[in-house]
């Protein structure tokens, strides 16, 4: 049910929640974990007026923070992860698209469960805008989840694939840089203490040398990681990535990896002495985003490059001193390969298409919505299907447009529909905790992760809503 203004809000707190001072104390956490933390994060995402939305994300970042859950960067376990401190798993991140706040809570659950603690939350770029997300909204939702199951501790959340768009990039490279930059902005400002810079899209294979090849994205890449660096609240040093390789494209090799990481550690040390470089390196193994998918909408096998893997990631621990490689576009991958990337020192592997699959196959998902869904993007989008194309893979890689297209109405199902949904993706997120070895994590975080409050601001929670 959503809220009609701030004061409906303050009432149906009143007895849970108070404020002292403008400090807010929580009086009856058992009794927030009701139905009102389910109210207060259906508006903090879809409520029409910015002053409801706004206040909703305020109590439940302030809320957060007063439970001892503190959203965190990662870098401390990656420094120790490079030092050879820390070892033996792979740090899941988890793309947020469809039913946000039902699969956060089902990783949440699967973290208590089993003393997890390595576990990121992530939104792309290209994600904020076909979900209809922003950093803001997200972070609260994640806190929210994290209220509702009990959890705390350090909460990780990423900015994934801020990526430079070639195309925009050679016609009008300042504005695009600009963008970029806009969007670490509104990252930080939402919480995002951990962001992956990708660049990698400005890789130019036609030059002669794997330096010159390198050039233009270890360059841009310093220069939106020292502008992360100049944005980092007091305390916290936000953990970065870079990548070399563009996923769906070439695999990786030893060559690029050095010229990126020797001459973006150069370059960064000329021009901000002193300055943290990035922590993890993304690389290309053969793996596409969401999976090929065939004729009849099943995924097309990957000849997924572990020799690969394995050997760029040791170097990477080894000669530079960062938590390793990072692979993308793993979701979709055969169940029975997973065990291997904790087994080859694989530092950190994104997440995404599975969960959408799962959300969009379950039973429990009503297929007359579904059809509503799949009719108005077969209308809307009919320009991006391709000559040849079936319509079950235009569908497939179309759907996830629909969690934007439709934000309200997923969000309005019914508690049965969504939380059971959500009891189906908890066993995904339980077989990828265990498979990724990050069980019994939790106090590897705790000892190396610095946990530093950032406290929410009412008004820019509110202008970020307009």
């Amino acid at each position: 049910m959503l809220f009609n203004n701030q004061e409906e809000i303050n009432q149906s707190l009143k007895g849970i929640i108070n404020w002292d001072n403008d400090e807010l104390i929580v009086n009856d956490a058992d009794k927030l974990r009701t139905d009102i933390l389910d109210r207060l994060v259906l508006n903090a995402a879809i409520n029409s007026s910015p002053e409801v939305k706004g206040l909703s994300r305020y109590i439940l970042k302030s809320v957060a923070l007063e439970l001892g859950i503190v959203t965190s960067s990662i870098q401390g376990l990656y420094e120790a992860r490079g030092r050879g401190e820390i070892k033996g798993f792979t740090v899941p991140a988890l793309n947020i698209r469809g039913l946000p706040y039902e699969l956060c809570r089902a990783i949440f659950r699967t973290a208590i469960k089993t003393q997890a603690g390595a576990f990121i939350f992530e939104l792309a770029k290209s994600e904020m805008g076909y979900t209809l997300q922003k950093p803001q909204e997200l972070s609260a939702i994640i806190l929210g989840a994290a209220i509702k199951e009990g959890y705390k501790g350090p909460v990780f959340i990423q900015g994934d694939h801020f990526q430079v768009n070639a195309k925009n990039y050679a016609k009008n490279k300042d504005k695009e840089i600009a963008e970029l930059k806009k969007l670490i902005e509104d990252g930080i400002a939402g919480g995002f203490y951990n962001i992956d810079i990708d660049t990698s899209t400005l890789v130019d294979l036609s030059k002669t040398t794997v330096v010159e090849q390198q050039r233009a994205n270890f360059e841009v890449g310093v220069e939106l990681t020292k502008y992360v660096r100049e944005l980092e609240p007091a305390g916290i040093t936000i953990s970065v990535g870079g990548e070399i390789g563009e996923v769906g494209k070439e695999n990786s090799n030893e060559q690029e990896l050095r010229a990126y990481l020797d001459n973006f550690n150069e370059l960064l040390e000329k021009e901000k002495a002193g300055a943290t470089g990035i922590s993890k390196i993304s690389i290309q193994t053969g793996t596409s985003h969401g999976g090929v998918p065939l004729p009849d909408g099943t995924v097309a096998e990957v000849n997924l490059d572990f020799d690969t893997l394995e050997n760029l990631s040791k170097i990477s621990r080894e000669s530079y001193g960062l938590a390793g490689a990072v692979q993308h576009g793993a979701s979709t991958l055969p169940s029975d390969l997973f065990h291997k990337f904790p087994e080859l020192e694989t530092a950190e592997i994104h997440l995404a298409t599975d969960f959408q699959n799962m959300t969009y196959g379950s039973r429990l998902f009503p297929d007359d919505f579904k059809e509503k869904i799949y009719t108005h993007l077969r209308s809307k989008f009919a320009s991006e299907k391709k000559d040849g194309e079936t319509d079950e893979q235009f569908i497939y890689k179309t759907r996830k447009k629909g969690f934007g297209e439709f934000k309200s109405e997923f969000w309005c199902l019914s508690k049965e529909i969504r939380e059971g949904i959500g009891q189906e993706l908890e066993r995904k997120t339980d077989f990828l905790f265990d498979k990724l070895a990050v069980k019994n994590t939790r106090a590897d975080v705790i000892k190396t992760v610095q946990q530093t409050p950032v406290y929410p601001d009412l008004a820019a929670e509110v202008t970020a809503c307009n």
